[in-house]
């Protein structure tokens, strides 16, 4: 650092806080550490008795910390992500409008382990509203190297976007509803108001609900009703057990169901089933989709609304975070329920 008249300091970044005490009125920062001088800082400087500052000597290849951060930021963000003002080196990552956070984990980790620079960012695949602060980037020092940042920007060219806010679909959906206790009117379907609700939560219309007792081709046969009406996703209420008259894992795959799994390492929600006919998802839930209010379909059903393939290794990642605490007064998205590495 070095010591300049505070007259030729416009330009030059401060090397520290500078106070300023009004009594009765302020005690505090004027300045902070790394604030680049304006000329119009130069009178309130002087009032407060300031006629020298010390101010950072820069040097070729260095960045100053806000440019750094805003150079990472930059490299990170994908679609639907808008950055703050840097400030003291550190800049918000913010979700321009609902939608699923997807983060590139490994990425994350590899950049973190970048000397000098920080990212952190919250837990990916949870649903966030629109100005959610998402994730942030700050440098360490007031002044970094540039071959630092050069680094963290070829590790993003490798894995972007980095971090991205996928919208969520609106899709036509159908519930088939089994057993043959609501099919014979002994017990009132509970199953589809649940399901019901949570899809219409998220824009999704309900076609219509078509119950059926606990025989293949009768699931068969609704399944295919509603595809070949255009759904754009089948939900399978019921039947998922073990016991000879859950037969829905049967029809299922009776209905030409590509299997993705069946059986998820979730509690609430491990007898779920996936499967794909062609590109409509047909889902197999659980008796704990009625009951629990959060389960295995709350974490499954925003990322098909946001456009996502699932695959076996998907549901296998549940594994870590999968086991619902069961809380008095549930707070779930804002948990860790479901955010799996």
């Amino acid at each position: 650092m070095k010591m300049v008249p505070v007259h030729e300091a416009a330009g030059s970044i401060l090397c520290h806080d500078l106070t300023q005490i009004i009594p009765g009125e302020f005690k505090g920062p004027a300045f902070r550490k790394g604030h680049i001088l304006q000329e119009e800082d130069i009178p309130r400087l002087l009032d407060m008795g300031k006629e020298h500052v010390y101010v950072w000597e820069m040097h070729r290849g260095l960045l100053h910390e806000d440019d750094a951060a805003l150079r990472i930021a930059r490299a990170v963000a994908g679609s639907g992500i808008v950055l703050s003002e840097p400030k003291e080196g550190k800049i918000d990552l913010v979700a321009e409008a609902e939608g699923l956070l997807k983060v590139n984990i490994e990425s994350l980790y590899e950049i973190n382990d970048s000397p000098e620079a920080v990212l952190v960012t919250l837990h990916s695949n949870q649903v966030v509203g629109k100005g959610r602060v998402v994730g942030g980037t700050r440098i360490i020092p007031l002044a970094i190297e540039e071959w630092k940042i050069t680094r963290i920007e070829e590790i993003c060219q490798t894995s972007a976007p980095l971090i991205e806010i996928k919208p969520l679909r609106t899709l036509d959906a159908g519930i088939v509803t089994t057993g043959n206790e609501v099919y014979t009117g002994r017990i009132d379907d509970r199953f589809g108001p649940v399901v019901t609700r949570k899809l219409e939560n998220f824009g999704c219309r309900v076609m219509g609900k078509i119950l059926v007792s606990d025989r293949v081709e009768l699931i068969v046969e609704a399944i295919h009703k509603f595809i070949s009406d255009g759904a754009g996703m089948v939900c399978v209420t019921g039947g998922m057990s073990v016991d000879p008259d859950d037969v829905t894992p049967a029809a299922i795959r009776a209905a030409g169901g590509h299997i993705v799994t069946y059986g998820a390492p979730v509690l609430p929600g491990a007898m779920f089933m996936l499967a794909y006919i062609g590109q409509v998802p047909v889902l197999g839930l659980p008796g704990c989709v009625m009951y629990h209010k959060t389960s295995i379909f709350d974490l499954i059903l925003p990322r098909i609304l946001a456009g996502q393939q699932i695959r076996r290794s998907d549901i296998v990642k549940l594994a870590h975070g999968g086991l619902c605490s069961f809380c008095d007064e549930c707070s779930y998205p804002d948990c860790g329920f479901g955010k799996n590495a």
